[in-house]
């Protein structure tokens, strides 16, 4: 494992993971517990399509897979541990979360692909 990937992968899976999971507590006294993880969905979608268009440099859709792995072990993790466990939080698997750990997972495959798919055409045309 290359600095690069632990930074991408380790760095910006805790990073993405620990924004969602302060905007829930910045959201839990303002609105309905059923809505905050909706309400977060499309902030965090943007963030993490920003990272890794502006942020993960990679070219390789493996690396792409690997990280969205990383990052999708991050949030399973974490939410069980600091959402279900420390906050006793019985109720928390809804579908709003099973669409995160899925979007955590193709969002890095889909951008990839198409950077991939984007390098080539530069290299094609030259």
């Amino acid at each position: 494992m290359n600095k690069q990937f632990l930074k991408d992968s380790l760095g910006w899976g805790f990073i993405l993971w620990l924004i969602g999971y302060v905007l829930g507590m910045i959201f839990f006294p303002i609105m309905p517990a059923t809505m905050i993880g909706w309400a977060i969905f499309p902030i965090g979608t943007v963030i993490t399509l920003w990272v890794l268009l502006k942020k993960v440099k990679a070219e390789n859709i493996y690396y792409f897979f690997a990280m969205a792995i990383v990052w999708a072990l991050i949030a399973i993790v974490f939410d069980y541990i600091f959402i279900v466990k420390a906050l006793k939080s019985a109720g928390y698997y809804k579908l709003d979360v099973y669409l995160y750990y899925l979007l955590i997972l193709i969002l890095p495959l889909a951008v990839g692909w198409f950077k991939i798919k984007k390098s080539k055409n530069k290299i094609s045309k030259n």
